[in-house]
C-alpha cells in the first residue's frame, strides 16, 4: 500500500535548458515551488553531460543557446524519447521558428518574455496529456490509412509513419470525426488545455506537418480544408 502512495505521489522530473543565468534560476525556482524537481543546463554541453543518459518528464528548451541549439536538441531527444513532452522557449515569435521546433518534435512553443503563470499552465498541461492513457477504441480507417488508438500507431499503404503525440492525437481527432469537418475552435479544446491561449496560426502549422507525413508522396490526399470552417478526412 505505502509503495503504491508513493508512486502515485511521483514528482514529476523537469530538465530546463536555458543559457540566461538568472531566468534559468527563476524557473528551476518557481518550479521547485509548484511541486517540481528541475535539473538546469545552460548549454548543449551541460545537455550531454546531465540529460542525455537520464530520463525526464518534461524538456524545456530554449531554442538559442550556445553549441547545438534547442532545435538539434530537441531531435536528439525525440530519437531517445517519443513520449517525453518538450516546450520550446524563444525570443522569437516568427512562423518559421515554430515550424522548426515542431518539426523536431516539439510539443509546444512559449515566447519571451512570458508570465509565469502561463509557464505553469503549459507544463501542467504537457504532463496530464502524457499521463492520460489512450482511450480504448476501434481502429481507424480512412481510404489506405489505418490509425490504431490503443497502440498509437499509424499506417498507409502499409508504410509506418512516425508522429509526434501532438501529431497522432490530431489526426486522431481528424480520423474520428468520420467525415465531418472539425473547426479550429474545436481541434484547440480537444488538443490544448482550454487554459492555454493557441492561435489557429499554431494549429494550421500542425496540419501542415501531417499533410507532409500523411498525404506527401501520394496520388490521393486524405486532408482536406473547408475555407473558413476547419478540416476533415477524406479521400480526394
Amino acid at each position: 500500500m505505502q509503495g503504491t502512495m508513493q508512486s502515485e505521489e511521483k514528482v514529476p522530473y523537469i530538465y530546463l535548458l536555458e543559457d540566461d543565468l538568472t531566468l534559468s534560476r527563476e524557473i528551476r525556482q518557481f518550479a521547485i515551488n509548484h511541486g517540481f524537481s528541475c535539473d538546469v543546463g545552460h548549454d548543449s554541453t551541460d545537455f550531454k553531460t546531465l540529460a542525455q543518459d537520464k530520463k525526464y518528464d518534461l524538456y524545456i528548451l530554449d531554442i538559442n543557446i550556445p553549441g547545438m541549439n534547442g532545435i538539434q536538441i530537441c531531435e536528439r531527444i525525440r530519437q531517445a524519447d517519443r513520449e517525453a513532452p518538450v516546450l520550446m522557449l524563444t525570443a522569437y515569435s516568427d512562423v518559421k521558428d515554430k515550424v522548426n521546433a515542431f518539426n523536431a518534435g516539439a510539443d509546444d512553443y512559449l515566447v519571451k518574455p512570458f508570465h509565469f503563470d502561463e509557464l505553469l499552465a503549459r507544463i501542467q498541461a504537457l504532463l496530464r496529456r502524457k499521463n492520460k492513457p489512450l482511450q480504448q477504441g476501434d481502429i481507424l480507417r480512412v481510404h489506405d490509412m489505418v490509425v490504431n488508438i490503443p497502440e498509437a500507431t499509424v499506417e498507409r499503404s502499409g508504410q509506418i509513419i512516425l508522429l509526434s503525440p501532438k501529431e497522432f492525437k490530431l489526426l486522431t481527432i481528424l480520423a474520428q470525426a468520420d467525415g465531418k469537418v472539425v473547426s479550429k475552435s474545436a481541434i484547440a479544446e480537444k488538443l490544448w488545455e482550454k487554459s492555454v491561449d493557441t492561435s489557429h496560426n499554431t494549429i494550421e502549422v500542425y496540419i501542415n506537418f501531417l499533410r507532409r507525413k500523411i498525404d506527401k508522396g501520394h496520388a490521393t490526399r486524405l486532408i482536406q480544408t473547408r475555407p473558413g470552417f476547419g478540416y476533415f478526412l477524406k479521400a480526394e
